[in-house]
């Protein structure tokens, strides 16, 4: 059991592990070009040879240590149905994790906090008080207390550090210290302070059953799919009822606000499944659960939110299969799709039906899967960004 003599951990031991991370970080950036014999579609990267030898480096090397300290529910606890569901599958994935998970220190690359957005609210959130402050300085608490507890944090000022919150509120509630770390964030929001290069685009998923993600995943060939738009939800913020207002009476596509419900969201799930484009049009936070529901439904999703950086932007090429469409040219909407060749959209659609695969959660992770993505992301960020002292 590791308790006071953290603090004196040998100074060789940071230092192998900064010459790991270099010696990956070369291995990285000067990856050699590889062969279509990889299983990796290549349209689909920015650059598929980094990629691939990233993802071989991290099976090959990284060590994640996870901080014991917390308390449940708040922490070492999770939600694996709902909206923010990637959080809870992720922490207990992690855990669970024989593979990167170390028990000494001294040989980690990444240090780990498991908390859970969704239960910091859930917990301490007074309802209808409008103030997120006691769960900002509960989080600030927290940090200063495993500063002072452990000396780990000061090697790298915390940027060796990480933690996973898909909640809105995730990205205020990690301010201060740990702006330093790793943020693997569903509200992925330039604006907030989403930084590119070193925070992580977390997906949102919408998991309707913790025993069964991947319930009603597919969707009708290009030929069955007469529905040009589709969108349907809540018209929170600004950009839903712009995007109402200019095609809610389109008879080409489906504009809707909130659906009827039905069971087993039938109704919203078969529209998605009928339709050639998916709307992600974002509500008062740049992230939306459509993104992933498009995957997974094998609809080519439409993004509307500026400054929204989608998942595994590392890696993935987006542009290759999903549309972006800024804000402010909803009113040229239709125009862009339709401007869209017949070719184009299928080969968007195929490479739809391949990019899947990454966002998928497996109660028993797999390669490529949703969970080994995230943790690929964070890792990529870590290494990319070592500098020799």
């Amino acid at each position: 059991m590791y308790m006071t003599s953290y603090a004196d951990l040998p100074s060789q031991s940071s230092s192998l592990v900064d010459q790991q991370l270099l010696e990956a970080k070369s291995q990285i950036e000067n990856a050699p070009i590889t062969d279509n014999d990889t299983g990796l579609y290549a349209p689909l990267y920015r650059n598929v040879s980094m990629f691939k030898r990233s993802y071989e480096m991290m099976e090959r090397m990284l060590k994640v240590y996870i901080y014991k300290d917390g308390e449940k529910p708040i922490f070492h606890d999770w939600i694996l149905e709902g909206i923010y569901a990637s959080e809870g599958w992720f922490l207990k994935l992690m855990e669970a994790n024989k593979q990167f998970v170390t028990e000494d220190p001294s040989e980690a690359h990444l240090f780990y906090i498991p908390f859970s957005s969704r239960l910091l609210e859930l917990t301490l959130y007074v309802p209808h008080s409008h103030s997120r402050n006691n769960l900002i300085q509960f989080m600030k608490n927290h940090t200063e207390m495993l500063i002072a507890k452990y000396p780990f944090w000061n090697r790298t000022d915390g940027s060796d550090h990480f933690l996973a919150g898909c909640h809105d509120w995730a990205p205020a509630e990690t301010r201060g210290r740990l702006l330093n770390t790793i943020r693997a964030l569903c509200n992925a929001d330039i604006r907030t302070g989403f930084n590119i290069g070193k925070d992580v685009s977390l997906p949102t998923t919408y998991v309707r059953s913790a025993k069964n993600p991947l319930k009603d995943v597919g969707g009708e060939p290009p030929s069955k799919r007469p529905i040009l738009a589709f969108f349907a939800g809540y018209m929170h913020g600004y950009v839903r009822p712009v995007l109402l207002r200019h095609w809610g009476n389109d008879t080409d596509m489906r504009i809707f606000g909130r659906m009827p419900h039905v069971k087993g969201n039938k109704n919203y799930i078969d529209h998605m499944k009928t339709s050639k484009y998916c709307i992600c049009a974002r509500g008062f936070a740049v992230h939306s659960p459509r993104v992933v529901e498009s995957l997974f439904y094998n609809c080519v999703p439409v993004i509307i939110s500026d400054n929204y950086v989608p998942p595994f932007f590392e890696v993935l090429n987006w542009e290759s299969f999903a549309v972006f469409v800024l804000e402010k040219d909803i009113p040229n909407l239709k125009t862009v799709l339709l401007s869209i060749p017949q070719e184009t959209y299928l080969e968007m659609y195929e490479r739809v039906k391949k990019v899947r695969e990454h966002f998928f959660w497996h109660p028993e992770p797999i390669k490529y899967d949703s969970f080994h993505m995230v943790l690929h992301s964070i890792w990529y960020n870590r290494v990319l960004r070592t500098n020799l002292s």
